[in-house]
């Protein structure tokens, strides 16, 4: 199976999906986009020489018809946003539907949203007095954070002093969720039954 990554930070979720044990195996990513000219995660896609892109209007940078090409060109058969910020245009959700999913820093459908990424969420979370959270996996529709879940694991933050606290130890369990999914994917163990997603094992 092939992937194609997107992001908008350093890349720490995308490296957990090349850490994977089944990585090569079941799956491989074959294409890296940032929203950013330069980030930390277009240095890790050299690294494992994949090829990578931005996006935007920058010099340089891909139209999203330029992206569509790419991915279409690529035969790609899984969009993973991992830490990516912007909402995906319409055509290419519609045309990858069913094919695109996020990784989103709390327990949807709580703490979701426009403008509810990063430390916004954890800071809404810590505010809220919520005694947990955790990441949650879902598919990609035409609005923030929506899809349908596919995977969710809550974590106890009861003691914790900060919304960093916060974003530390989900992040630790983001790296344990999304490479996860991914493999579940490629194995073809994730079903749709009575409007739920189930994971099969």
């Amino acid at each position: 199976m092939k992937i194609a990554v997107f992001v908008s930070g350093r890349g720490s979720n995308l490296e957990a999906i090349l850490n994977s044990p089944k990585y090569g195996e079941l799956f491989r990513v074959s294409l890296v986009f940032s929203d950013k000219s330069e980030c930390k995660a277009f240095e890790i896609a050299r690294k494992y020489s994949i090829s990578s892109y931005s996006i935007g209007n920058k010099e340089g940078s891909k139209s999203y018809d330029e992206v569509i090409k790419i991915i279409t060109d690529t035969k790609i058969d899984l969009i993973v946003l991992a830490g990516f910020l912007k909402l995906i245009p319409e055509k290419l959700v519609n045309l990858y539907s069913g094919r695109i999913i996020n990784i989103h820093p709390a327990l949807l459908p709580s703490f979701g949203g426009p403008g509810m990424y990063g430390m916004n969420v954890h800071s809404a979370v810590f505010n809220s007095s919520c005694k947990v959270s955790g990441p949650t996996v879902h598919f990609v529709d035409n609005s923030y954070d929506t899809g349908k879940i596919i995977a969710q694991k809550a974590i106890d933050i009861n003691d914790v002093q900060s919304p960093e606290e916060i974003a530390e130890r989900v992040l630790q369990v983001e790296h344990q969720i999304l490479p996860f999914v991914v493999e579940k994917i490629a194995e073809g163990k994730i079903k749709e039954v009575n409007n739920r997603i189930i994971i099969e094992n």
